[in-house]
């Protein structure tokens, strides 16, 4: 009987192949975006009822293409590293191909937050404060398609992305009706594809300058399936914020700095870590003005002066203000699945059961777990620049990024991306790599297509169609394996 590593061996061996592996992937993301009809995140007025035929076919079928879609990423990633590894246009060919599905056929895929943007959008049309408004406030039937739990929360966006929502919202008016919605989720993921886009472009560029196969950064950081579920599929505005965010990166790199903190604070004016990335730019800035008597204090007020600026210019142009910054707690909701907030729940029941005394201070435990996540967070960032900045600094953000989404209070699937998009660039070594393979895969299957969390029915479905998957990918690896003319 052969070795398991002889098995996997020969696997990949066959994955070489690549034109069968962009085939795969497409049949995978057709199927996830057909599935997605019935499962996904729809307007209220178009979902089945969670127990029905619809639901449940949609679901097996969505879980059947995304376990499809992972096995065929992985294999590219064995072609990647082979002797014929595929080119970047080929690459890039390869994410149209996968992308093309899930923009042209599936709704909102694997949360509903595409809703809470466009109501934002509205509210900004309709000169509502989106800072300390929720979308409830908003009227007409666009709330209701906002999930129940931010309907009365308000927007923890900076003012570029609240530009870019009310234009993907705009024209109409502010409580637009129902059939228009189809109309703003498209806006949006056009959006999200434009980060998508800017993320594909810079990154060659990035993985170059930082000698790193763009082949292989291409694959780990845009070919990823969480770009594709919850970038394209979800059309998140993290994408905006990467592909700003990156773009900034080869400014600074190609010793642009000036372009570099205006993109990089616009990337920041998006979702606020990416202000994290100004600290990359003071590094290189530093690292291009040596003559100069004290460089890096000298990049360091030029840097604080030029995001100061552009953050004044752009709140002034799109009239929003600064309440986002009061509001960036808005992502820690109580039932979030962040490493401190797992914990701070646990030790609560713990100490609730302990008795009197003990439960008097279980309200202290969330915000104490909180707490030490911070201080877990500062120092992962402060080490991370410490080993890496010299040298590395790209690597050095991609590793506080990380550090930010793992050890925050909050974190979704797709807050991986922020981190991983740079470690891709800046060369992994073949643990990390394999590490954020494997992390990639396992938080793709976390969430349903619809954003909720599921049933015990729907659980079943989702496994179902999961197990499907993997018998057919078998299935067709022993068709592969049989020798021409054989019948046994």
């Amino acid at each position: 009987m052969p070795s398991l590593r002889l098995v996997v061996d020969r696997v990949l061996d066959r994955a070489v192949d690549f034109r069968h592996c962009q085939l795969l992937g497409m049949t995978g993301s057709t199927a996830l975006a057909a599935g997605g009809v019935s499962s996904g995140a729809l307007p209220v007025r178009e979902m089945p009822a969670p127990d029905s035929g619809a639901a449940a076919f949609g679901l097996v079928g969505a879980y059947f293409g995304l376990v499809v879609l992972i096995a065929a990423w992985t294999l590219v990633g064995a072609a990647v590293r082979g002797p014929r590894p595929p080119g970047r246009r080929d690459l890039l060919l390869t994410l149209v191909l996968w992308a093309a599905p899930l923009v042209v056929v599936a709704p909102p895929l694997f949360s509903r937050d595409v809703y809470s943007y466009l109501a934002q959008g509205a509210m900004v049309d309709a000169r509502l404060d989106v800072h300390t408004l929720g979308p409830s406030h908003l009227g007409g039937p666009l709330p209701a398609e906002v999930a129940p739990l931010w309907r009365d929360t308000p927007a923890p966006y900076g003012p570029v992305f609240l530009a870019l929502a009310a234009l993907a919202h705009s024209p109409g008016p502010a409580a637009f009706p129902a059939d228009q919605v189809s109309t703003g989720v498209l806006g949006m993921r056009l959006v999200a594809l434009l980060g998508v886009a800017a993320m594909a472009l810079c990154l060659p560029r990035l993985a170059r300058h930082c000698g790193t196969d763009p082949s292989v950064a291409l694959w780990l950081g845009v070919l990823n399936p969480l770009v594709l579920l919850h970038l394209v599929g979800g059309a998140h505005n993290d994408a905006v914020m990467l592909g700003l965010l990156g773009v900034g990166l080869v400014a600074a790199l190609g010793r642009r700095p000036v372009a570099a903190v205006v993109l990089i604070t616009l990337a920041a004016l998006v979702k606020a870590p990416a202000a994290l990335g100004l600290v990359a730019v003071v590094t290189l800035w530093a690292r291009q003005t040596e003559w100069a008597r004290a460089p890096r204090l000298s990049a360091t007020a030029a840097v604080i002066c030029l995001c100061v600026a552009t953050t004044a210019v752009t709140t002034a142009a799109v009239g929003t203000g600064y309440g986002w910054l009061a509001t960036l707690d808005t992502p820690v909701s109580p039932g979030n699945w962040s490493l401190t907030s797992t914990l701070g729940r646990m030790t609560t029941a713990l100490l609730d059961r302990a008795g009197a005394w003990p439960a008097a201070l279980a309200r202290f435990a969330g915000p104490a777990w909180h707490l030490l996540g911070l201080t877990a967070t500062v120092a992962s960032v402060l080490l991370a620049w410490r080993r890496h900045h010299l040298l590395r600094p790209v690597h050095a953000l991609g590793l506080s990024l990380t550090a930010v989404a793992v050890l925050g209070p909050a974190i979704r699937p797709w807050y991986l991306l922020w981190g991983l998009f740079l470690i891709a660039a800046a060369g992994p070594g073949r643990s990390l790599r394999r590490t954020a393979t494997a992390a990639s895969a396992v938080l793709a299957l976390v969430v349903l297509p619809s954003g909720f969390a599921p049933d015990a029915a729907q659980l079943g479905s989702a496994v179902g169609g999961g197990l499907l998957a993997v018998t057919a990918l078998w299935g067709a690896d022993r068709v592969a394996r049989r020798p021409i003319g054989s019948t046994a």
